[in-house]
């Protein structure tokens, strides 16, 4: 008689344990959920610079704090849909450039700027080294006006404090139209660090970048 008077209670208390279980699972993915809608409504920004082969500024730039992804590509010119090896004829009009979500209460526009300037050499035309070509020009293509009066503003800065011995190049033009790059083409380094290009140029400016701008990346 003692054990029929028991099943009930072990009934009530399986029941009790399967909703608290319930719940618990519920308040789990009602969480996951409201941080998935946190970061998807997140306000990102949006930058796009070309300061020579895609391959290096896509390394430099996807190691930053509140750099959500960086995608290479090419913009500037007038033919639609170019491919690579099109844009390599330097006959497209084409920089080779990369085009950065960001987030701006983490890094600013500002910072990706001072970055930019330091990384490449603005004072050589349609050259980056040995990269040569209009494909490699140093250029901001602003996304708003405020944007465009940050990259002037660095721009004044810079040649008043006689930073460079040579006159800056740097093209400040508006964004049109960015045509992304060939699959291949994205996370070039992180793929192909044994490369010869990677070891050679890629991991310099990488050391250079991040003795100055360590702290700042992820």
């Amino acid at each position: 008689m003692e054990g029929h008077f028991c099943r009930p209670k072990m009934k009530k208390v399986m029941r009790s344990i399967r909703i608290f279980l319930g719940l618990a699972i519920l308040s789990l993915v009602l969480q996951v959920n409201a941080q998935k809608g946190k970061n998807m409504n997140k306000d990102l920004a949006v930058a796009t610079f070309g300061n020579g082969c895609f391959w290096c500024t896509e390394a430099i730039f996807q190691q930053l704090k509140g750099v959500e992804s960086v995608y290479p590509g090419y913009t500037g010119g007038s033919v639609k849909n170019p491919s690579y090896r099109e844009v390599c004829t330097g006959t497209t009009g084409h920089a080779e450039a990369i085009q950065i979500k960001y987030d701006p209460s983490v890094i600013n526009y500002r910072e990706l700027l001072d970055i930019f300037f330091y990384t490449h050499d603005p004072t050589t035309l349609n050259r980056q080294g040995n990269d040569v070509g209009t494909q490699y020009r140093s250029a901001i293509f602003y996304h708003d006006e405020e944007q465009k009066a940050a990259a002037d503003e660095i721009i004044s800065q810079l040649t008043s404090e006689k930073v460079y011995d040579d006159p800056i190049v740097t093209e400040v033009t508006p964004m049109d139209v960015f045509y992304m790059a060939e699959d291949y083409h994205k996370n070039y380094y992180l793929n192909n660090k044994n490369q010869g290009y990677c070891r050679a140029v890629i991991n310099p400016k990488l050391d250079k970048f991040m003795k100055k701008y360590g702290s700042k990346t992820k």
